[in-house]
């Protein structure tokens, strides 16, 4: 979606629901549709990456609605089920997506007390202001556990 009728969207959306993102409340979801293949961000190659010889794949996802939410950050990881498969978690903010992501300033660090450490830029969109702040959200995934924690800076 051009980035001129994304924000004009955006404006209508929050017009018609002012409780979108009033306040910037990341959190680690269940796998659900949105992670569904047809949301990876194009092109495939620039928004994913994997780590720990593979096991974990990070990749960005785009619902494109609601514009105020579009980005999702989808994490493939161990703990394996008993079928073998990883967990699949998706990180939004408030229930939906970030309003954008900067997912090439993607970094990533391993400490084995905590696990593999994320950090990427989020924005959140706030309502009834014209600003988009920028987050530096910090993930921690314990790949023994599958525990998740999110932290954040604004």
């Amino acid at each position: 979606m051009p980035a001129m009728f994304r924000s004009l969207a955006l404006m209508g959306l929050l017009a018609a629901s002012p409780a979108l993102a009033e306040d910037f409340d990341p959190q680690v979801m269940p796998c659900d549709g949105r992670s569904s293949a047809w949301n990876l961000a194009e092109p495939w190659e620039a928004h994913t990456r994997t780590f720990s010889n593979g096991k974990t794949r990070v990749a960005m996802i785009d619902t494109v609605e609601p514009a105020g939410g579009w980005a999702y950050l989808l994490i493939l990881s161990p703990p394996y089920d008993e079928l073998g498969s990883r967990q699949c978690v998706l990180i939004g903010n408030g229930g939906i997506g970030f309003s954008r992501m900067d997912f090439a300033a993607l970094t990533a660090d391993y400490d084995p007390a905590q696990g593999l450490i994320f950090s990427l830029p989020v924005g959140s969109y706030i309502t009834g202001e014209d600003s988009d702040p920028v987050h530096d959200l910090r993930i921690v995934l314990n790949q023994a556990t599958g525990d998740v924690t999110l932290h954040w800076t604004n």
